[in-house]
């Protein structure tokens, strides 16, 4: 038998040996010196459709930061007469390419391509040469249009890309709940752990305030500030912060309210560290379970919200490509089948990858599953 392994199950411990087992073939110390996080992060793994979720959802957040690239109604970069030139950094008036008017060049119009195109000149063009709010006045279909090769989406009712709606449309959707969700963890967190820790009055002020508030009608609050405000993306997302940190604070308030009162904690308060270091150096870190476990539903959540607001009207500036206003053009027109149906196949797996890496992190960081190789 080699040393440093364990002997097949059942058969007797020789005089020292420790009954902790790993998998099979796996050394004691390898299994004992994993950190939790390390245990956490393995176990995740393991769950296939969650992490093949994280990977998708990982890959479709980075391509969509680079929207601009990916689609773009001005060329990456041209060369005109022997000047390099790039669009997409800076404008250049119809005159730089051989126009008659100083007007920010066209590069969809014929005159224009072909002139960076003719002789040594040439152009680099995005894989999609439209922008969200790119409108082809040169477009031989009416709108909306259905998939084409020009258009490989369609269009809407206005004449706009589709496709290059639904990538800045997710990436507005994703970095919109992501913020959100922070926000919430933070607040969530601060609030919760200031009751679970006090306890007593202070708690029973926090609920009963948060009885209160959690009262408050939340659409109408939006309906009235939509009236009176121009609507922005800011103030969405300040008003909804208002709201979204509550559920997070009961999770974290139980938490705390449960460790106060163990070992490590009254031995801390002994040796007269002070009740901030206690709370967020000793209690926080063994609190963090249901806060990491929460965020991918959070997030959905938050995308839900904003998705739902732009469809009633009353979430981002009009002409801001999100996929609540492309469902709303989808319900106006009914006949353009392509518009509902690539908008909720979006949201549909945005939403399904982020709970499938929520079930995934829930089942990883549950301190009853055990690892196995």
């Amino acid at each position: 038998m080699a040393s440093g392994h364990l002997p097949p199950e059942g058969a007797p411990l020789a005089a020292g040996q420790s009954p902790i087992r790993g998998g099979p073939g796996k050394d004691i110390a390898s299994v004992v010196s994993l950190s939790p996080g390390r245990r956490a992060w393995n176990r995740f793994r393991r769950n296939k459709l969650g992490f093949y979720s994280l990977v998708l959802f990982s890959s479709m957040v980075v391509l969509s930061l680079f929207a601009e690239v990916l689609s773009n109604d001005k060329p990456l970069a041209v060369s005109y007469n022997g000047t390099l030139y790039f669009p997409l950094v800076k404008d250049y008036s119809e005159k730089t390419f051989g126009g008659d008017f100083e007007t920010p060049a066209d590069y969809l119009d014929p005159f224009i391509k072909d002139r960076i195109k003719g002789g040594d000149n040439w152009a680099i063009y995005p894989p999609n040469p439209y922008g969200p709010r790119t409108l082809n006045y040169f477009a031989k279909e009416p709108n909306p249009s259905a998939p084409s090769r020009d258009n490989f989406f369609g269009t809407d009712d206005r004449g706009r890309d589709l496709l290059a709606q639904l990538i800045y449309g997710f990436r507005l959707s994703v970095l919109f709940g992501l913020a959100l969700t922070l926000i919430g963890v933070v607040i969530g967190v601060i609030t919760g752990a200031i009751q679970g820790y006090a306890g007593g009055k202070t708690d029973l002020v926090f609920q009963r305030f948060m009885e209160i508030w959690s009262s408050m009608p939340e659409l109408y609050l939006l309906i009235i500030f939509s009236a009176v405000f121009s609507p922005s993306v800011a103030l969405l997302l300040f008003l909804l912060s208002l709201f979204g940190w509550m559920g997070l604070s009961d999770y974290v308030r139980a938490e705390f309210l449960r460790n106060r009162q163990l070992d490590y904690v009254r031995a801390a308060r002994a040796l007269g560290v002070s009740n901030l270091q206690i709370m967020w150096r000793h209690i926080l870190p063994n609190s963090m379970t249901p806060v990491v476990t929460f965020l991918p539903f959070r997030m959905s959540a938050a995308i839900l919200a904003l998705t739902s607001l732009d469809f009633l009207g009353l979430g981002v500036p009009p002409g801001t490509p999100s996929l609540g206003e492309l469902l709303s053009q989808g319900k106006a027109n009914i006949d353009a089948w392509w518009i509902s149906l690539s908008t909720f196949a979006v949201l549909v797996v945005t939403l399904l990858l982020l709970t499938f890496m929520g079930d995934a992190l829930r089942d990883a960081l549950d301190p009853r599953k055990v690892d196995q190789a």
